[in-house]
């Protein structure tokens, strides 16, 4: 009898997720998947988000991965004996600590992303911002040193790759139109490359659950929101810290014509699969 039932259970969630297979099928999917998803058992955590990724283009969707690494870069510099400085939560970057971001972006989160996929379809590509000039970037303040804004997105190489029915996994190191490379904030940066190739959906794999009315209630998780009503939240103060890059990335990618838009917490399991083939969701989803 159990066996029975648990595969009816199967059948419905099968069933329940197929209107939504066919609404993002050949859809542009873009996931932003932070560093802090990873603060849970990482191995499981990006075993995961993996085969999510995986399943996503399976069933005929065309995910774009953008990954920030903030905490990693932390643990490194902690390793190297260097201390870390911050003004207005952003991270002061001189050239070593650059050097110290594109090791550990490039040449460490992106791989394991790409090598977690691969495991179940081998049809994940890495890349940076520098490569092809997919991301120009330009200095934000000079007190902040190697902190870049985005100028602008070249999104040519993303799309000749989704167009080969490939996977892109983006490390977010940016250049100037002299080479001079730059670290920039993975959420803007997401939001950004999101527009850019007119993706049907941004996701935001963070280490929250998504956004709340009163950031000490977990009761009062919002599941549905209007860019109008988040722009409220965003101006009274109820967006907040780590939040606030989040937000205004989803507001800006929504009104500039992605569809939706939506944060949720990266170390559930399978959060991917339940915010967008369910009906109920798990996180919260950003509308026009």
């Amino acid at each position: 009898m159990t066996a029975t039932v648990g595969a009816s259970e199967k059948a419905a969630v099968l069933a329940e997720a197929l209107p939504y297979i066919r609404r993002f099928w050949q859809r542009v999917v873009v996931v932003k998947y932070g560093g802090n998803a990873l603060a849970g058992p990482a191995d499981a955590t990006l075993a995961s988000f993996a085969q999510d990724i995986a399943l996503m283009r399976t069933v005929g969707m065309r995910p774009l991965v953008v990954h920030g690494g903030g905490p990693q870069i932390g643990e490194l510099m902690a390793r190297l004996g260097k201390q870390p400085e911050f003004r207005n939560g952003l991270r002061v970057t001189d050239a070593e600590t650059l050097d110290i971001a594109r090791m550990v972006l490039v040449g460490k989160v992106n791989r394991e992303i790409v090598s977690a996929i691969n495991v179940h379809a081998p049809l994940a590509v890495g890349l940076s911002g520098e490569d092809a000039g997919l991301i120009m970037a330009s200095a934000r303040d000079p007190e902040l040193g190697f902190v870049g804004d985005v100028a602008e997105v070249n999104p040519a190489i993303l799309q000749r790759l989704l167009n080969e029915d490939l996977i892109p996994v983006l490390a977010t190191i940016g250049s100037d139109t002299a080479g001079q490379a730059y670290n920039i904030n993975a959420d803007t940066a997401a939001g950004a490359v999101a527009e850019a190739v007119g993706a049907m959906k941004l996701v935001y794999l963070t280490d929250v659950e998504g956004i709340r009315r009163d950031r000490a209630n977990p009761a009062s998780l919002i599941s549905a929101i209007s860019t109008v009503e988040l722009e409220r939240l965003l101006a009274d103060g109820t967006v907040s810290d780590g939040m606030i890059p989040k937000v205004t990335s989803c507001l800006r990618a929504v009104q500039g014509g992605v569809a939706q838009a939506h944060i949720l917490d990266g170390r559930q399991s399978h959060a991917l699969l339940l915010e967008i083939f369910t009906n109920e969701g798990v996180g919260t989803m950003v509308t026009p």
